[in-house]
Formats: structure tokens, C-alpha cells, sequence
């Protein structure tokens, strides 16, 4: 991989988002290269990188992920036309699907055609991009005389939320890369290969979300991680997502027990060989190890996730653990 590793960061950091410009130079200070914020029951995904975009400018910043439906096509392209004018070079647009609980139950939007509809507005915003005024029919939505009023500097690069192998695919063609979580390791290379072959071999940046809990108390951090991996492989897209990847027979159970209502009894059928795969648990140094192979196996960037299911685990002291400049 001729890409240069990039790691990073989850924002916003725990406490007060106003209060946290000191950490976020320190975050820089310690090697991280990006931050990568989120979308979903919390703040919006574009406040925490605009902060960023002042307080720390060796950073770059990413939205992993703005969903494709919560934003009509030209909110989205004016939306990533405003921070990467703020942040000329700095800034990555992450789009996905999301999922049908984000979308349909907490959005009130239907969840119709995830891939036709990520695929569209990745189309829609390269056009925008252009400069010329957007009249075109789109399979899920049509635009009218569009014509985007604001050109930043640099038209940032596109990266696709992408966990299977037909979205990995039109990552690779229609984006500059793609986005992932919840997974292991030693799924990276499954992953990078649908990505690099929908590219027609060439390479893309594959951003993975690394969920980490420093701690050597594994009773306890796999209790959390149960608690996590039942809430998210019940979602559809992430159910699909551990299939592919052959995890279907260990979550058999889980997703039986769930089904029939019995929860208590789904977390206890969540084996450790699944929570350990895609929880990075253990001592700092055995967790940047982990976090080490998964650029080994073709990540090109992380964006890491500390996951408090330590109560011991001050947050702070577990990001400087595992900082870069802490190997």
C-alpha cells in the first residue's frame, strides 16, 4: 500500500465540546494526524471539525460518517463546501447509508435503496463540485438548476461508509475510498480487497473506526463489549456485515435469543472469540500492537474509538496510552 498511515482520532473527546481545544493540540502533539467525527443521537458531524479546523491546524478532519438521507443533496454539498473552505486540503466528506434505526425510526425518512442512494449523492456532490449548474435525474432523487455559489479551494476527497462487498465496490469507483467499523484485524484484508477491486486495482483510502478499551480487566471490558456488539449486530447493515465476513455460526446464538426476546440470554451467547475481534482490548502496548496490524492488513487510516467500559479507565490517560509518540 503506497498510502501513508494516518492515525487518528474519534471527536468530539469526553466533557464539554467549548472546553476541549488544549486536548485536541495535544492530540497533534502526541502524532495523531486526523479526528473523524460522527452523526448519529449526539452532536451533528461538521460542528466538532469546524472547532478543529481552528484550534489545531495539523489536523485533518473527516466526517465518518454524515448519512445520505438526513441531509437533502444540496444541504450535503453546501455543507462540505463550507468546511473545506474553512480547512482548504484538510478536509475528507464521508457519506453513508447509515442505518434504517437512524434514518426511519429517529429521522422519520424512509430507508429505501441505501446503495442507489449513496451512490447518487456521491454523484450529485462530484457534480456540484464542477461548477456547472446540476439539472439531471438521478435514480433517487432529481435535481433542478442547481448550481453550488460557494468553490472552496480544494474540492475535498469523497469517502463511502461501506461494510459489504457491492458498497466496498462502488467505493472504490465512484469515491476516493471508503469507511468502516466493527471489524477485526484479520478482516481487514477481505474488506481491502473488494475495496482495491472496485478501484480496478488501484489504491483508496480505507478509513476503519477502531474500537479500543486499554484496560487489562478483560471480564469486565468484554462485559461492555457485549453489551455494544448485541446493540449494533442486531441492525440489519451490521447483522449482514458479520455474515459476510464469517462470523455467522459464532452470532447464531445472539441473534436467536435476541429475536425471541430474551436479552440477558443474547449477550451470553456472544463468544470471546467475537467480542476480542472486534474490541481491541488489553495493556496499551498489546493494544497498539492490535491497532499496528491493522494498518499491517491494508488499513490506511483509524479513527479510534475509546470505548469507557472500564470504569477505572481514566478516558484521557487511555488516548495518550495509545498515542502514536506512546510506542
Amino acid at each position: 500500500m503506497s498510502l501513508p498511515r494516518r492515525p487518528g482520532m474519534t471527536v468530539p473527546l469526553a466533557g464539554p465540546l467549548h472546553a476541549q481545544r488544549d486536548r485536541i493540540v495535544e492530540l497533534a502533539d502526541m502524532g495523531f494526524t486526523d479526528v473523524w467525527s460522527a452523526e448519529s443521537d449526539a452532536g451533528d458531524g461538521l460542528t466538532p471539525l469546524a472547532l478543529t479546523s481552528v484550534w489545531e491546524p495539523r489536523l485533518r478532519l473527516g466526517t465518518a460518517i454524515l448519512p445520505a438521507y438526513t441531509r437533502t443533496p444540496a444541504c450535503m454539498v453546501q455543507s462540505a463546501a463550507s468546511m473545506a473552505d474553512a480547512a482548504p486540503g484538510r478536509f475528507v466528506l464521508g457519506i453513508g447509508s447509515s442505518s434504517n434505526v437512524i434514518v426511519e425510526r429517529w429521522n422519520g425518512v424512509p430507508f429505501e435503496e441505501p446503495y442507489k442512494k449513496v451512490r447518487d449523492v456521491v454523484r450529485f456532490v462530484r457534480d456540484a463540485f464542477s461548477g456547472e449548474k446540476v439539472t439531471k435525474q438521478y435514480d433517487t432523487f432529481e435535481i433542478q438548476g442547481f448550481r453550488l455559489g460557494l468553490r472552496p479551494e480544494q474540492t475535498p476527497p469523497i469517502v463511502v461508509a461501506a461494510l459489504r462487498e457491492g458498497m466496498l465496490k462502488m467505493a472504490g469507483r465512484e469515491a476516493d475510498g471508503a469507511i468502516t467499523n466493527w471489524l477485526g484485524a484479520d478482516d481487514v484484508p477481505t474488506v481491502a480487497a473488494a475495496l482495491r477491486e472496485g478501484a480496478g486495482g488501484e489504491d483508496r483510502e480505507l478509513v476503519a473506526r477502531v474500537f479500543v478499551c486499554p484496560s487489562e480487566n478483560a471480564e469486565v471490558v468484554r462485559a461492555g463489549a457485549r453489551r455494544a456488539i448485541a446493540a449494533y449486530m442486531n441492525v440489519p447493515v451490521y447483522a449482514a456485515f458479520q455474515e459476510w465476513l464469517g462470523r455467522g455460526d459464532e452470532l447464531a446464538g445472539m441473534w436467536a435469543a435476541w429475536k425471541a426476546g430474551d436479552r440477558k440470554q443474547a449477550l451470553a451467547e456472544i463468544p470471546d472469540s467475537v467480542v476480542d475481534a472486534l474490541v481491541v482490548h488489553g495493556s496499551p502496548a498489546e493494544c497498539r500492537a492490535t491497532i499496528d496490524r491493522y494498518f499491517d492488513n491494508g488499513v490506511t487510516t483509524t479513527s479510534l474509538a475509546v470505548l469507557p467500559f472500564d470504569p477505572d479507565l481514566d478516558a484521557w490517560d487511555a488516548i495518550t496510552s495509545l498515542a502514536p509518540s506512546a510506542g
